[in-house]
């Protein structure tokens, strides 16, 4: 999922960045609107964990590999898609200036795939689900799809830049994060939310806990 900078072309690079930056910059308004001295440090305990868990890679052939994203569990926490996008935002900027994990002229093709493509649909898939599902059920499912939605549109853009062929990426890229995203993705969100639900239902945002009855 980390693209490096030579399996996209510079031109269509660029567009990749265009896209992605005016949903970087609405993730910082919705930050200094909406973070406090509560929410802070639960922001940046996410953002390490989600770092710690994407250095899980699962090599899955023509020089790519497979790992949980972590975009739709901020999400659900903070009630936007826009927390998903500032966070991996952050984590790839750090991943790939630091440690060289993504390329930096693909940064932008990485940004989009895995905090935007996933932070959006998985949350508004959870945010469609909740109220007819167990919120455990609509977490695991809107963090399942969001992840393989976006491993898909990664190997549609790799096809784009001639980088391998469409059929066989999205046949591998999405065999192999369909089985991430339920053993992993999905899994990881559906415990972590419910355990939040239960121990502290007041670090989950209000549109979360009143779709559920849940109290803060």
């Amino acid at each position: 999922m980390h693209i490096p900078d030579s399996f996209i072309p510079m031109g269509q690079a660029i567009v990749y960045w265009v896209i992605a930056l005016p949903f970087v910059f609405m993730s910082l308004k919705w930050a200094r609107k909406e973070l406090d001295d509560m929410k802070i440090p639960i922001l940046a305990a996410l953002a390490a964990g989600i770092f710690a868990i994407q250095a899980l890679n699962i090599p899955i052939g023509m020089g790519t590999s497979g790992h949980m994203v972590g975009a739709v569990l901020v999400s659900i926490i903070f009630g936007s898609p826009f927390a998903g996008v500032l966070v991996l935002t952050l984590v790839l900027l750090v991943q790939g200036f630091v440690f060289g994990d993504g390329g930096i002229t693909t940064m932008g093709a990485n940004i989009f795939n895995m905090g935007v493509v996933s932070g959006f649909v998985g949350y508004y898939l959870f945010a469609a689900l909740k109220s007819k599902v167990d919120i455990k059920a609509a977490a695991f499912v809107g963090a399942w799809i969001g992840l393989l939605v976006s491993a898909l549109v990664c190997s549609v853009e790799m096809a784009i830049a001639g980088t391998f062929p469409l059929v066989a990426g999205l046949a591998t890229m999405g065999l192999y994060h369909l089985i991430i995203g339920i053993i992993g993705e999905g899994l990881i969100t559906a415990i972590v939310i419910t355990a939040i639900e239960k121990s502290r239902p007041d670090l989950l945002d209000s549109s979360v806990t009143k779709a559920k009855g849940v109290r803060a």
